[in-house]
């Protein structure tokens, strides 16, 4: 809670590089509903993809791995499992299911955190407790040699800092001073340094970091992983925490490498959702559709400019092409001439007699 400290103390001005994030966001953001509506049936198979990838990469990271034959089986089977690296596999994807459909009222608490942990270490052993005995983080090289990359929060003070952490938290979202986004961020990097559990603490920090980005209205982690985003960039988010998380304990690091990482994967899943959506081939007629249920909603006059904000997926020939259909059915109106020219609708027509 030492960032969190920080930014809700004394909060200054951002870095260059975090201010444009957070602009790109908003954007990805405020265009997230129109892309979810270019084709909605075909968005199960991106969730179904997420799902998988998200359980295996995110236990990958930590060295737990799986048969990729039975990869399938462990995330949407009920059969029973081989051996410890399966449960737990499955254990985080019950933590994302959870997440998925009851996102919205988990609240961001000592308990969701506790439960979160106890699905993913399989309700065995210390799951859903915090560490009892003191335990830093150690790299350990090639050649058998190690070393202590971070001393963690002791075992004893791990309750006080995680209730901190906690209440720091809800407090700034709630008094707004600071960007969501980096209260987010420095969330996740204070949770890995107090890091609370004996184990499971990275796979613990994607999921909050997930439940975070629907409380705040990023929904892009129901169909494109963020963890596997995260495996594909492993060696630069050890180096950004790594680089942050020095000197924490006194309050003196530098949380900005690891917060523009948080950025940069999140930005990077909206990027691949919106390829992956232009690459969706519409069944027939959907996009007609699209524009059809645009100009329904549209208030009193508008122009084909509007209209596009609204399909951004549907090319102006098409979106000219059936203005001048319903035109000739006597439907709509054109008010003027030229690329700004106003539209109306004439009369009353029920979107249904449209398709």
């Amino acid at each position: 809670m030492m960032t969190l400290r920080h930014f809700t103390l004394k909060f200054e001005d951002v870095p260059a590089s975090t201010a444009w994030y957070l602009t790109d966001l908003a954007e990805s953001r405020g265009k997230q509903e129109l892309f979810t509506r270019q084709a909605p049936q075909r968005l199960k198979t991106l969730k179904e993809h997420a799902l998988i990838e998200s359980a295996v990469s995110s236990n990958r990271i930590e060295g737990v791995e799986a048969d990729k034959s039975r990869i399938a089986t462990i995330v949407f089977g009920k059969s029973l499992l081989r051996d410890r690296d399966e449960e737990e596999i499955r254990g985080y994807r019950q933590s994302l299911t959870l997440i998925h459909e009851q996102g919205a009222n988990l609240p961001i608490s000592e308990e969701t955190i506790l439960r979160l942990h106890r699905l993913t270490r399989g309700g065995t052993g210390d799951s859903g407790r915090y560490k009892e005995k003191d335990s830093d983080i150690i790299e350990k090289y090639p050649d058998g040699r190690s070393r202590i990359r971070f001393k963690t929060v002791s075992a004893g003070d791990t309750p006080g800092f995680m209730k901190e952490l906690v209440e720091l938290y809800n407090e700034g979202i709630r008094e707004r001073k600071v960007p969501p986004l980096l209260l987010m961020a420095a969330f996740n990097l204070d949770f890995l340094c107090i890091h609370p559990f004996r184990d499971g603490n990275g796979r613990a920090s994607r999921l909050l970091l997930l439940l975070n980005c629907y409380h705040l209205g990023f929904e892009v982690g129901r169909y494109i992983s963020m963890e596997r985003l995260i495996e594909q960039n492993k060696e630069r988010y050890y180096e950004t925490l790594e680089q942050s998380s020095q000197s924490w304990c006194d309050g003196r690091h530098d949380p900005w490498h690891y917060v523009n990482f948080i950025l940069f994967i999140i930005k990077s899943a909206y990027r691949e959702f919106e390829e992956r959506i232009e690459k969706l081939q519409s069944p027939r007629g959907e996009k007609t559709r699209l524009v059809l249920h645009a100009i329904a909603g549209m208030p009193g006059t508008f122009r084909i400019a509007e209209l596009m904000n609204q399909c951004p997926n549907v090319g102006v020939d098409m979106v000219r092409s059936i203005l001048k259909n319903m035109r000739k059915e006597g439907r709509v109106e054109c008010l003027g001439r030229g690329q700004s020219a106003q539209w109306r609708r004439t009369g009353e027509w029920e979107l249904s007699n449209t398709q």
